[in-house]
């Protein structure tokens, strides 16, 4: 991975498979509670399978920043890049 974060195909798939939705749902501006109907539930789930797959830690704030799938990869990619080789 570089600094420029996660595949951006392969994290829809992954917030997809949490949302149980197909992936052309998951647009790159489609809000996650209004588009996608997610609940905090699953936000947490989201944020789970995101620290998991990433090996980052994203904090109790941060995840309110989560609102779509391109919020989502903008701070995967910040994360990422505080990574140390």
């Amino acid at each position: 991975m570089t600094g420029q974060g996660p595949d951006r195909e392969e994290l829809r798939a992954l917030v997809a498979d949490v949302l149980d939705v197909d992936p052309a749902e998951v647009g790159d501006e489609a809000d996650f509670v209004a588009d996608l109907r997610l609940d905090s539930l699953i936000a947490l789930e989201v944020t789970v399978a995101l620290q998991r797959r990433y090996r980052v830690r994203i904090d109790e704030d941060e995840i309110g920043e989560l609102t779509t799938l391109g919020a989502v990869h903008a701070l995967l990619a910040r994360k990422t890049a505080e990574v140390p080789s």
